[in-house]
């Protein structure tokens, strides 16, 4: 190795100057941007901002002390905790702040020129950044002023020193409080004096009951003085996060569920964001993100604790350097940063609305002391912040917009020793610089602070480094006397893409796309190297962040690569791989430990065992893992050939095997102890995605169905005396995508009935007794829907005496089949959490003295959720929760009914969740019961003008069945004939159709048919408000059905729109869908251009005549578009938007 190469950073000293490998010209400004930077307020500056917060902090103790001596006097031992405005504080504390303020403004603005971006903040008071160079504009941000410090412990936000926070002993001495014997001591005082005076005033005839207040008084009085303690300990300034250690969070105990879901377990891990080694080797605590969740596992005791409260996915995250904050991030809307106390788990500070502009954050870096923290935006102008987040502000102490020319910016760190330099890079730039090498140095990955801390040091993929210095010129500089920073040498470092790229003790290690780990030196001499574990590319490097201990003689250390070849020394260090494995490295005796193999790819299959405590996780990267779901361990796995990723997964009632469908058409079925094939050779009749398997109850058929829309069926044939699957039918029954895949039973011969519901709203049922050799019978076809269309199908639980199907649509609606005529018998309003039903189950019960209460549990878009049965379209007796922010894709039930499992898709995680259903059930009572519940859902309530309306309508409908001319004594009754619900329903502004109009008759008539054999013809008022909350639009009528439906059956005019001939717009009415007769069109344009005031047949006696007399021509314009249909001819006002 040649001197050069030993030392690449080695100067000269003849020349005086750093000898380069690619040589820098200074003048050179072709393609340089110089940065100018004003900054009013240096972070310097904010020392003296926290030396007069904390004597604010000391008064306000003083204060709280004495108001406390003052409050525990009083009767009722009351103690209220008062919030101070920093700014209002009396006396000496104004002056603090007045005194910085006015200092800080006799401060002379100074300004530094660089070829990158120095971001800095010294004062509250107000920073500005000026950015002039190639770019002309001039951005600024006005950090604000602390107006006010919290000091709540859960919704308030409170003032953390850092200093003043140990991990064992804490510094900060608590306010003066009173010892629990001396409160029992005044309390029993108060109780005393205030029974001897009433004693002296009562009259003797009065002494029983006050003997009773007595009593009841000493009753209560223990939990007076448990009430008092735990304000107390709230007011103190010894809170939690002070006293707790490293050992607390795992100590603490389970608290009452008070929820209805509680997530218990995440299986998966986010294998595109770092793993953190957050505590020492005795106890081996990993930090790690799961979809929207950070999950804090300790490997000993094979625990998880859930840091909670992102909306979205976790986009970043990043700790400090003692482990203790960690700093999370999540893009999307409504995005957060929160950070978090590692000891406790309690998220010590929110930041909301840090991206408003953007899609949310892309990089977070915390600096060596934890006091402030930078972000930068997801957004197609991305911004740089800093935010001091020990104080209760929720904007940024400063910001920058950076050039769109210096590329997306993906990472950022800050110097270890020096809070105001932080660098940045993207594939292409590393800000604090120019492009100004005129050799490919390849994509960027990440970047450090060199050792010498006068350095920074960025890795690309082509196995380079990149060394720039950082000049701090002198003061006497006539320029600048900021300091800036210029590329320096350009080093080959190695051949393989550097991935990554971090600091250790005096080692600078790197991790790359071969998985090698290498540490070099200051100098960027090799030290030594592991190559030898036959690593796949290396995504994240943790170390501990114990210090390595001394070499002994029980030690088992190798040596280093160099010449003296001594004993090589470095902390334990956790890897995390591009293949989502985790291993833990020890360097005493150099051993490797797989801590865990996560999915590396999206999971969209999962599911559970029906009588053991298993589930089954399948990945499109074509690995299926087997878990016990009780003690949290993993058992077995098999990963299949490259190509085949697993898309569908189900076990079969005796849980003997397991069907597994794939994305490119195959279907297997497995030993589900073994993961085996059972068959020879697996089936490759399909060309697409398997999305769903299904068994039937008797083990002798299994479905599948895939994307094409195709269903096909396998069956089990006895050959030689043994049980062999064999390929029977298939068959292309839906114009549209599989919803669901159903067996049943018939209830006249227990043979399987197969069911399949298509996003073409047809429900196929198929015979399976007649179904042969390459032909798959149809038994019938249904039509489930007509506008909306169905999402999902599970059989009803056995309630009624009448078995039904419930099928969900896409208008948030749930309906009631017969399962025998596919009559629509109820249309009820489902769960309405964002979106609509995707798939649903019934819970399973443990015991048969549970049949007769039943749970549905449901996921949507991004939640799962619980629904109690019978459903009835009370809004209180459903719940739902986040699960997967970018969507789920499969959900599962453990055969006792227990927990829920959720599969996130892309975010390549499984979700545990423990079912509460008594606090589900506590949560429905709370909203009432018989039609309370419902008169939430009008507007205005039970007292509101809508529903006086509703009754002004119903009475009406009375007498127009009467008779309007009638001479006749009226009879007022409770009930209207089932003629006039349509007539009411569009009176109150519910528009149904023929189709809607005919199921509301159904549902009506058919109600108590099972029960008396009887039909019903007419309806009351508490049961026609249900019809019509559970029928109407859960949203009401908006322009997205009808815009729709001009695009398809219009054309575009010459304004750009969508339009209808008139000619075309009449015979469309007279021909397709519910086509109406001329005397119905001409009753209802009759009833729409004021001809006949009373409406279309209100009467048979008041019929119109004029309809024939319409001239349609002068009615209507030539051209009809979508908003003058709804406005000029029907007279509507209807909103835009459809969403909730």
């Amino acid at each position: 190795m040649s001197d050069e190469e030993e030392s690449p950073l080695k100067e000269t000293e003849e020349s005086g100057k750093t000898e380069t490998e690619e040589e820098y010209n200074p003048n050179y400004k072709g393609e340089s941007l110089q940065q100018r930077i004003e900054d009013t307020s240096t972070w310097e500056g904010s020392q003296e901002e926290e030396e007069g917060e904390k004597g604010v902090e000391m008064e306000e103790e003083e204060q709280r002390e004495h108001e406390e001596e003052e409050e525990e006097e009083e009767e009722d031992m009351a103690i209220e905790k008062t919030e101070k405005n920093v700014g209002e504080a009396p006396g000496e504390t104004s002056g603090v702040r007045k005194g910085t303020t006015k200092k800080l403004k006799k401060t002379p603005k100074s300004t530094f020129t660089l070829d990158a971006i120095i971001i800095s903040s010294e004062s509250t008071s107000g920073s500005s950044l000026d950015i002039t160079g190639s770019s002309k504009s001039s951005l600024r941000s006005q950090s604000p002023e602390t107006s006010e410090l919290l000091r709540g412990i859960s919704s308030q936000h409170e003032i953390i020193d850092l200093d003043q926070i140990e991990s064992q002993e804490p510094q900060t001495r608590p306010p003066k409080r009173q010892s629990s014997v001396r409160v029992e001591r005044e309390a029993d005082q108060i109780s005393g004096d205030s029974l001897s005076q009433e004693e002296r005033d009562k009259e003797p005839k009065e002494e029983e009951a006050e003997a009773e207040k007595v009593k009841e008084r000493q009753r209560k009085l223990p939990f007076l003085l448990d009430k008092e303690k735990r304000q107390k300990a709230v007011t103190s300034k010894e809170s939690l996060m002070s006293t707790s250690t490293e050992d607390t969070l795992f100590q603490k105990e389970d608290s009452t569920k008070v929820y209805p879901l509680t997530m218990t377990w995440s299986f998966g891990w986010n294998s595109s964001l770092p793993v953190y080694y957050i505590q020492d080797e005795n106890h081996r605590v990993l930090l790690y993100v799961c979809a929207h969740t950070a999950i804090i596992y300790n490997v000993f005791k094979n625990t998880q604790y859930h840091l909670q409260g992102h909306p979205n996915i976790i986009s970043c995250l990043c700790v400090s350097e003692d482990r203790r904050w960690i700093a999370t991030a999540d893009k999307g809307p409504d995005c957060l940063i929160i950070i978090w106390d590692s000891f406790t788990g309690i998220p010590v500070h929110t930041i909301f609305d840090s991206c408003p502009e953007g899609n949310g954050i892309t990089a977070i870096a915390i600096t060596q002391d934890a006091k402030f923290l930078a972000t930068i935006s997801d957004a197609e102008v991305q911004k740089v912040c800093i935010w001091r987040w020990t104080l209760a502000v929720e904007l940024p102490a400063c910001t920058l917009e950076l050039p769109k020319e210096y590329g997306f910016q993906n990472y950022l760190i800050f110097n270890p020793t020096n809070n105001k330099e932080l660098i940045s890079n993207s594939k292409t730039q590393t800000i604090y610089y120019s492009w100004t090498f005129n050799k490919l140095v390849g994509k960027f990955s990440q970047s450090v602070f060199h050792l010498n801390l006068t350095q920074v040091l960025s890795a690309t993929m082509e196995g380079k480094l990149v060394v720039w210095d950082i000049y701090y010129p002198p003061p006497s500089s006539s320029t600048s006397n900021f300091p800036f920073i210029k590329p320096r040498k350009l080093v080959h470092l190695q051949k393989e893409s550097i991935t990554v790229l971090t600091t250790v003790d005096s080692y600078i290690v790197t991790g790359d796309i071969k998985g090698n780990i290498k540490f070099y030196d200051h100098t960027l001499s090799i030290v030594n190297w592991y190559n030898h574990f036959k690593l796949s590319a290396i995504r994240t490097l943790s170390f501990s962040k114990t210090s390595a201990s001394r070499p002994t003689e029980k030690s088992n250390l190798s040596a280093d690569c160099t010449l003296k070849g001594d004993l090589f020394v470095v902390r334990d260090f956790i890897i995390g791989t591009y293949d989502a494995t985790v291993y833990h490295l020890t360097a005493d005796g150099t051993k490797l430990e797989k801590l865990f193999v996560e999915p590396r790819d999206a999971v969209c299959a999962i599911s559970c065992h029906p009588y053991q405590p298993l589930i089954a996780v399948g990945s499109i990267c074509g690995m299926i893992k087997v878990w016990d779901y009780e003690k949290k361990k993993y058992l077995f796995s098999r990963a299949f050939e490259k190509g085949l990723g697993v898309q569908s997964l189900t076990y079969n009632p005796e849980g003997a095997l397991l069907g597994a469908g794939f994305t490119e058409g195959t279907v297997f079925i497995l030993d589900s102890m073994s993961l085996e094939n059972e068959s020879p050779e697996p089936f490759r009749y399909s060309r697409t995605s398997v999305t769903h398997v299904s068994f039937s109850h008797d083990s002798k058929y299994m479905a599948t169905a895939d994307v094409s829309f195709t269903v096909a069926v396998y069956m089990v044939v006895v050959k030689n005396g043994q049980r062999v699957w064999e390929y029977l039918a298939r068959l292309r029954s839906h114009q549209n995508s599989i919803r669901s895949l159903l067996f049943g039973v018939h209830l006249d011969s227990n043979d399987p009935r197969l069911l399949s519901l298509g996003k073409d709203r047809f429900l196929i049922e198929y015979n399976l007794i007649k179904s042969y050799k390459d032909h798959l019978e149809v038994l019938d076809i249904h039509r489930t829907d007509q506008g909306n269309y169905p999402t999902c199908m599970v059989w009803y639980p056995p309630l009624t005496k009448e078995l039904f199907l419930l099928i969900c649509n896409s208008g948030y609606k749930v309906k009631l089949f017969n399962s025998i005529t596919k009559m629509c018998r109820k249309t009820l309003l489902g769960p309405a959490y964002g979106s609509p039903i995707e798939h649903t189950q019934v819970l399973p019960v443990k015991s048969t003295l549970e049949l007769q209460k039943r749970y549905l549990v449901f996921i949507n878009k991004d939640k799962v959720g619980l629904q109690i049965l019978p459903v009835d379209g009370n809004p209180h007796k459903t719940c739902a929760v986040i699960c997967h922010p970018s969507g789920v894709a499969g959900m599962a039930l453990s055969y006792d009914g227990r927990y829920a499992f959720t599969a996130g898709g892309q975010d390549r995680s499984v979700v545990q969740w423990k079912i509460n259903l008594s606090a589900l059930e506590a949560a429905a009572s709370l909203g009432g019961e018989d039609l309370t519940p419902f008169y939430g859902l009008v507007s205005g309530g039970r007292e509101g003008k809508f529903y006086r309306e509703l009754e002004d309508y119903f009475y009406y409908s009375q007498l127009r069945s009467q008779g309007m001319d009638t001479m006749e004594t009226r009879e007022v009754s409770e009930d209207i004939c089932l003629s006039e619900l349509p007539f009411v329903m569009r009176a109150i502004g519910f528009y149904p159709s023929e189709e809607q109009i005919e199921d509301m008759f159904n549902e009506i008539k058919f109600s108590e048919y099972v029960d008396t054999g009887e039909l019903i013809d007419k309806i009351n008022l508490p049961d026609f408000l249900k019809v019509y909350l559970n029928h109407r639009p859960p949203f009401g009528n908006t322009m997205v059905g009808i815009q729709e439906s001009f695009n398809v059956l219009g054309f575009t005019n010459s304004q750009g729109k969508k339009a209808i001939r008139r000619e075309d717009f009449l015979k469309l009415l007279l021909t397709k869908g519910e086509h109406m007769t001329e005397e119905e069109l001409y009753d209802c344009f009759s009833m729409l251009f004021g001809l006949n005031p009373e409406g279309w047949k209100s009467e048979p006696a008041a019929a119109s005549d004029k309809g024939p007399e319409i001239c349609f021509e002068e009615e209507l314009p030539d051209e009809i578009t979508a908003e003058i249909f709804v406005t000029d001819i029907l007279g509507l006002t209807i909103s835009d938007s459809s969403g909730q």
